[in-house]
């Protein structure tokens, strides 16, 4: 599992932070399969591209997973 940090930030979009850990090449990528029901946020399927993701959330995309965390 991979683990992203926010740099003081409260929050990350879910598009941008699939696009900022390397999961999705593309910002519209992301976007995309978001919008398709691919990604799961805490194991519950996440269709909100700008779902905020705040710390100790796990993001899950094609078997790949990232941990928000400060």
């Amino acid at each position: 599992m991979k683990e992203f940090g926010l740099s003081g930030r409260e929050f990350i979009p879910l598009c941008d932070l699939l696009k900022a850990a390397g999961l999705c090449a593309t910002l519209e990528r992301s976007k995309v399969v978001i919008s398709q029901g691919e990604v799961k946020v805490d194991d519950e399927v996440e269709i909100r591209k700008r779902c905020k993701i705040r710390p100790s959330q796990i993001a899950e995309f094609e078997g790949q997973q990232v941990k928000v965390v400060k």
